[in-house]
């Protein structure tokens, strides 16, 4: 078994074109916390049951720090080992290296016994040199790593360095570090704040996005416009399905994994009522003539960045006069939010500048049961019977980006060119809603677009996928001949 394999003579592979960002991302890092040994995960494989496991993806700090995307060593993990000031890596205070299980040998066991290493069960891994090549970095085996993480670990006072780990990725590096920090002597309770430091900074960094990210952003929402397209081709075929909620899923999915790596989220394919459940993600209700269907998805680039759209269309092709009325307040009020973006403008303002809006619809329309004013007061909020969520969330390795920033750098904060976030009013309408006339009952409607900061505004990223009605009819027409 172990005899006779070809023996691999392939050249080193050029370096990743998100190499030089990530060293400039570790250096940011690195300027933050000099002195001190910093650990990032990529995280293990996961069981989905049995011994089968699901798809990997490296932690989203681990993907930033190293530029690495799709399906790239479980396990693997960066160690930044302090330096002299300026005598490190492109004159940072770290020399980072990169960790992880080199492809067994073909002449090895593991070849063909390992059903989740082996190369003959899961296909060519790289090597230490080719992942030094791509990364830039400096590569060593897994076998090295406890060393490299405890060695000269301890409080500072007593001369050794003091360890941060992005914990709660690798229950396995939990373990290690925490119980280097027992055996010389560090508070865990001091040493988990610290972690949680960590945490919150590589979150932090994400917040405005360099050229490589936005470059590709640009990519995820070009695939899930097509993979909109696709949906509208299959209106036909989910009204004829009981289930043709899966219908429009699959057929999105099958986009993402055709262009991307995966989806960034799961999606939700929310036809009639169900489209009035924010996080409707089963999918197993029918898609009728006459409703609205709320298509809430992004495809994951190989890179792992996502999008994050959200279209309300009419499965009939033509919104009906109260649908229309509807998407129309939801559009004026992403409009009204689009309207105000520019840096230096407070990240929590959009969602007041959006839910007044909806407010205003609402008290015209006769629902709102007090005035504009007292709704949007801080005791007030009646409009969150039909708006209750967000209106804006980063958007970038994660759909729900930079989540353990501090506030005071995310809500609170002002808004910075390079910043990527969506812009997502809704108003959902529910069958059993007792509080408004029938007729808007069983209704559900957000827009969602991905927003760029830029010099002096914004750039709707998403801008060619239909918003307008009169548009959006026209594009389902024309797409379903």
């Amino acid at each position: 078994m172990a005899s006779s394999w070809a023996t691999d003579t392939s050249a080193l592979p050029e370096q990743d074109a998100a190499a030089g960002y990530a060293a400039a991302r570790r250096a940011k890092l690195s300027e933050n916390f000099a002195g001190e040994r910093l650990v990032i995960p990529a995280g293990p494989l996961k069981v989905r049951s049995n011994d089968t496991d699901y798809r990997f993806r490296p932690h989203s700090a681990f993907a930033h720090l190293t530029g690495l995307g799709v399906d790239h060593e479980p396990d693997a993990v960066l160690v930044m080992e302090p330096t002299d000031d300026g005598a490190g890596e492109k004159g940072s205070n770290h020399v980072s290296t990169l960790y992880f299980a080199p492809m067994a040998g073909r002449d090895s066991s593991d070849f063909y016994l390992n059903s989740r290493s082996g190369e003959f069960w899961v296909g060519p891994r790289p090597t230490l040199s080719s992942l030094a090549a791509r990364t830039g970095l400096p590569t060593d085996s897994l076998d090295q790593l406890e060393m490299a993480i405890t060695k000269n670990s301890g409080p500072q006072a007593l001369g050794g360095i003091r360890i941060r780990l992005v914990r709660d990725v690798d229950l396995n590096m939990d373990a290690l570090v925490d119980t280097s920090r027992i055996n010389t002597g560090q508070d865990l309770e001091a040493s988990d704040a610290m972690d949680t430091e960590l945490s919150e900074f590589v979150s932090e960094i994400r917040l405005v996005k360099d050229e490589y990210e936005i470059a590709e952003l640009r990519k995820s929402v070009a695939a899930t416009i097509n993979g909109f397209e696709d949906v509208v081709r299959s209106l036909d075929e989910a009204m004829a399905h009981q289930r043709g909620e899966r219908v429009v899923e699959g057929a999105f999915f099958a986009r993402a994994r055709l262009e991307g790596n995966e989806l960034g989220y799961d999606t939700i394919a929310a036809s009639g009522n169900n489209a009035t459940i924010l996080h409707w993600i089963r999918n197993t209700g029918s898609v009728n003539d006459g409703e609205v269907l709320l298509l809430d998805a992004g495809v994951e680039a190989d890179s792992l960045y996502t999008a994050d759209i959200t279209r309300s269309l009419p499965v009939s092709g033509t919104y009906t006069d109260v649908q229309r009325k509807v998407y129309q307040a939801v559009l004026d009020a992403a409009d009204a939010a689009f309207a105000a973006v520019k840096p230096g403008l407070k990240f929590r303002d959009l969602h007041l500048i959006a839910t007044r809006v909806l407010a205003e619809r609402l008290s015209e329309w006769g629902i709102l049961p007090v005035s504009v004013d007292e709704a949007m007061s801080q005791e007030g909020q009646h409009h969150r019977r039909w708006m209750p969520h967000g209106t804006s969330h980063h958007l970038g390795l994660d759909v729900h980006d930079c989540a353990q920033a501090r506030a005071e750098l995310y809500l609170d904060a002002e808004l910075k060119e390079g910043m990527v976030f969506t812009i997502e009013p809704g108003l959902y309408f529910k069958d059993e809603d007792l509080a408004i006339p029938e007729e808007y009952r069983g209704l559900g409607v957000r827009i969602e677009d991905d927003i760029l900061v830029t010099t002096d505004g914004a750039e709707n990223l998403s801008a060619a996928l239909p918003r307008n009605p009169d548009e959006v009819e026209a594009w389902m027409a024309k797409l379903r001949g």
